[in-house]
């Protein structure tokens, strides 16, 4: 198990996640417990690439619930098809979304985040949790983020 993040603050986002996504895995690497590796890798996204907030909600009786995360407090509950997370989990795939105040039905959490990426995880065809990342800056998040986080997802996925 690592013990600390390594990670360039000088590099670039894309030199930044290609450093710390093998990191991740090897923390979560040998660890049975499913909450302390999303604990884990909740911290290790917010201090490696100094996100605003990141966090997991987890299915569970048909409504996502807050699961581990780094920032400021959140949402507990959210339904199917409601705000950024719920509609992530809809639809299946990954919403990125450059200003939240312009996304229909967007849930402020806090009136501080302005940009969101929400990335889903699934177990037996099915989404199981989704991954929440927000910024407190506009338009924050882009295809490199993507890339990544939904490579990330993957490892995720191997932790059912």
């Amino acid at each position: 198990m690592a013990e600390e993040l390594i990670i360039d603050n000088t590099a670039t986002k894309e030199e930044k996640y290609q450093t710390l996504i093998p990191q991740i895995k090897a923390l979560v690497t040998g660890e049975p417990d499913l909450t302390a590796n999303l604990a884990n890798i909740a911290s290790a996204l917010k201090y490696g690439m100094g996100f605003f907030w990141v966090g997991f909600y987890l299915v569970k009786d048909n409504e996502l619930v807050l699961g581990p995360f780094q920032g400021p407090i959140a949402c507990t509950r959210i339904r199917k098809g409601k705000g950024v997370c719920g509609t992530s989990w809809a639809k299946a795939e990954t919403v990125l979304v450059p200003n939240v105040d312009e996304f229909p039905g967007h849930i402020a959490c806090s009136s501080d985040s302005k940009s969101e990426i929400v990335l889903p995880a699934f177990k037996n065809g099915e989404v199981a949790l989704i991954l929440d990342v927000d910024s407190d800056q506009l338009n924050d998040f882009d295809s490199v983020d993507q890339k990544y986080l939904e490579q990330l997802m993957r490892i995720v996925e191997e932790l059912f």
